[in-house]
């Protein structure tokens, strides 16, 4: 039972995230691949893995079909290239609570507010229960965010990386997921990293410049003496 979600505004890599994600699945494992996208933007072709893609529009009516259809079909990994309502998001939660690897997409850009949305879309008297099934199936969060090089040469992701482990599940189970930030910051050890941290390693090695990192990290105060000349303009 996985459930990986990556995150983050539109034009923030998250296709290509993904893509990179089921190409290394569909080289290092022997597994069906079914990806469900509007449009689909990466055409894999079957390596170790079955690779099937549907386009909404095209070879499916919605999301929501497509994922309806794929429960019937039982590939081992499914790809949703958006999760955006509630139909599809209570279908993704299903396939992964029963066995499926699930990688999807929410236009959200913090590990507790994805799954904050993942729950909100549910009526109140169900969200506990689906809190229950999040819980049990998430396995992490990718937040990202997009950075112009310093050297000009395209741009880079830094990434917020959320890891389900026990005590993130019950946080989510609990419907505290307004302490998710502060164990970002104590979960090194178990590959977690805050998009603070992920910003500060990019300025490190020189990657991004200080105004952008500044402009965009949630601590100004531990960022501020990067700064040359702080004013309201980078607040």
């Amino acid at each position: 039972m996985l459930f990986v979600l990556v995150t983050g505004p539109t034009g923030s890599g998250k296709s290509t995230t993904l893509a990179a994600l089921i190409d290394y699945s569909n080289t290092h494992r022997k597994d069906h691949i079914l990806t469900i996208e509007d449009p689909v933007e990466f055409v894999h072709k079957s390596k170790n893995c079955l690779v099937n893609h549907r386009e909404v529009g095209t070879h499916t009516e919605s999301f929501a079909t497509a994922l309806r259809a794929a429960l019937r079909e039982d590939p081992d990994i499914i790809l949703v290239g958006e999760l955006r309502d509630l139909e599809t998001i209570s279908l993704a939660i299903e396939a992964a609570s029963t066995g499926h690897l699930v990688f999807g997409t929410v236009h959200t850009q913090s590990a507790d507010k994805t799954v904050d949305r993942m729950v909100d879309v549910f009526p109140n008297e169900q969200q506990e229960q689906v809190r229950a099934t999040l819980a049990d199936s998430l396995q992490a969060v990718v937040s990202q965010t997009l950075f112009k090089r310093r050297d000009g040469k395209g741009r880079c992701a830094a990434l917020e990386i959320l890891i389900a482990t026990p005590a993130v599940r019950n946080l989510v189970r609990d419907a505290k997921t307004f302490q998710i930030p502060t164990v970002l910051q104590t979960g090194k050890k178990y590959g977690m990293q805050s998009l603070d941290d992920a910003i500060m390693i990019l300025m490190e090695k020189q990657r991004i410049s200080a105004e952008d990192g500044y402009l965009h990290c949630l601590d100004k105060q531990r960022f501020r003496p990067f700064i040359s000349n702080p004013s309201e303009e980078f607040e």
